[in-house]
């Protein structure tokens, strides 16, 4: 058995600065943590730029949305988050919630916005369970009257 050989990663680093501020959000099944450094504008998702991370363009505009409407943000800021569980757009709203968070522990000002677009509330709707004698958790099996 051959070892494996390293390949290139498309990895982005990040500087190493130290972290104005940390933000948490969570949506559906998926948790991501965001840090906030100084810098120009960089936007990391494990490790990824996020126009490679996330693969449309809503979420995309989801997961950057703070930053969007704060224009101010835009140049001072670097922002790294790590996101796990759930799928793309959980993903997106829990990077979202994380950096409205993490600014708003920067810049108290930006709480007024942020909470006039609702980007400070937690969406907690999650899956419903499956019920037992059900196909899914509403879904009956088909009813065949005779």
């Amino acid at each position: 058995m051959e070892p494996r050989k390293k390949t290139a990663s498309t990895k982005t680093k990040m500087t190493k600065g130290a972290p104005l501020s940390h933000g948490v959000g969570r949506r559906k099944s998926a948790v991501a943590r965001v840090w906030l450094r100084k810098g120009n504008g960089k936007i990391v998702v494990n490790g990824k730029t996020y126009s490679e991370y996330f693969d449309t363009e809503v979420t995309r505009l989801m997961a950057v949305k703070p930053i969007l409407l704060s224009q101010s943000a835009t140049a001072y800021y670097d922002v790294e988050a790590f996101v796990q569980g759930g799928g793309r757009s959980g993903q997106a709203g829990a990077v979202q919630l994380g950096i409205a968070r993490a600014m708003v522990a920067v810049d108290e000002g930006l709480r007024i916005m942020m909470r006039e677009h609702h980007l400070l509330t937690v969406d907690s709707r999650l899956k419903e369970r499956k019920k037992y004698g059900k196909k899914a958790a509403r879904r009956s099996f088909q009813f065949v009257k005779r």
